[in-house]
């Protein structure tokens, strides 16, 4: 049995945008949710302030991106938890007031975990084998008998070594992917200490041993105030000749055109699915570029995962009015969460 806050039923205020509430909250989670208790529903914009407004000092959850900073906080005495479901955490929220009064911000971001572990592991495996430029070749009449040609520097990625830069959501739900090639896994994260690495059975490896030492690098990491634009041609030419660097974190965490100069002179292969820009300019030299793997952000966003938010959020949702910690969500942590630079909502 749930609790009821002054003998209420919690008020649960929703500002969803740019998340359309039925792609997240199938039928049967929405009526978990209103059992729970009085839900304001809104979409197709960012709710305007009035309309916040009036109902924060009553809200005890607020779904959705909405600001909050200090002095909304200060009108919000029954907010209990945000629930950010555009799953990055913005720079529109006073994180260190709401860790200050036990206000919980989550996000939904480990829904796409799985998808974006499993596309990283594809775009890898068809870099390692060019399957994208066989299958270009067929089609236009190209192709080479039983593959000699098409597979001139074609490499294998068992028993190679493999990193993974970032080892956060995605890391985690790609390592027992990695696992079954047999070879060693290096990691490069400087917000896990390495005995937590080495207790998952990876080996802790700074930037350069990640790049001097594997076969491909998978670049997962969030874009933060220390790795803007970090990650370019020092690490590029570190790497053996015909490695692989899959980037489908955040654009932002490379010299993009460090990244692709190293791939147009053909020392790596390098699989994409972010963009400094969204969408991809027409003239982006990105499609004019050899020995590369274009995806235009599509690896997290497949129908049957968006689904899993409405329903990790009423778990945790469930877990706060009983008074217990939530379990699913990403807990937004104070000490690292102001270094973050997502994009803002457009």
């Amino acid at each position: 049995m749930i609790p009821m806050m002054n003998n209420k039923r919690p008020l649960i205020l929703f500002d969803p945008h740019p998340r359309p509430i039925d792609l997240l909250f199938d039928t049967a989670t929405k009526s978990r949710l209103e059992s729970i208790g009085e839900v304001l529903w809104h979409e197709g914009s960012p709710a305007p302030a009035e309309y916040i407004d009036r109902y924060l000092p009553e809200t005890a959850i607020l779904i959705g991106q909405t600001p909050m900073p200090k002095e909304r906080l200060d009108r919000a005495p029954k907010l209990k938890a945000i629930f950010n479901v555009e799953s990055n955490f913005l720079p529109n929220i006073d994180y260190q007031e709401c860790h200050r009064r036990g206000i919980h911000v989550l996000g939904t971001g480990p829904v796409f975990a799985k998808p974006v572990a499993e596309m990283s592991l594809a775009l890898a495996l068809s870099c390692a084998r060019r399957i994208h430029e066989a299958d270009a070749a067929i089609r236009v009449g190209k192709e080479t008998l039983y593959g000699e040609g098409d597979n001139y520097d074609s490499i294998l990625l068992s028993g190679r070594t493999l990193a993974i830069v970032g080892c956060g959501n995605v890391g985690r739900a790609l390592l027992p992917l990695l696992r079954p090639f047999g070879g060693q896994i290096l990691v490069c994260d400087p917000w896990i200490h390495p005995s937590v690495l080495r207790e998952t059975g990876v080996t802790p490896a700074t930037l350069d041993e990640c790049f001097e030492k594997s076969a491909a690098v998978f670049l997962l990491a969030a874009v933060t105030v220390e790795n803007t634009g970090g990650i370019g041609r020092h690490y590029f030419d570190k790497m053996k000749k015909g490695s692989i660097v899959v980037l489908v974190s955040r654009a932002g965490v490379v010299d993009f055109d460090d990244l692709l100069d190293a791939a147009a002179s053909g020392h790596i292969r390098v699989a994409i699915d972010v963009w400094p820009e969204e969408p991809i300019p027409e003239d982006h030299r990105a499609r004019r570029t050899p020995n590369t793997l274009l995806q235009a952000h599509r690896a997290g966003n497949i129908s049957e995962v968006w689904p899993w938010m409405g329903q990790i959020v009423v778990d945790d949702l469930e877990q706060i009015l009983k008074g217990l910690p939530p379990q699913r969500c990403q807990r937004a942590q104070w000490e690292t969460v102001a270094k973050l630079r997502s994009k803002p909502i457009s």
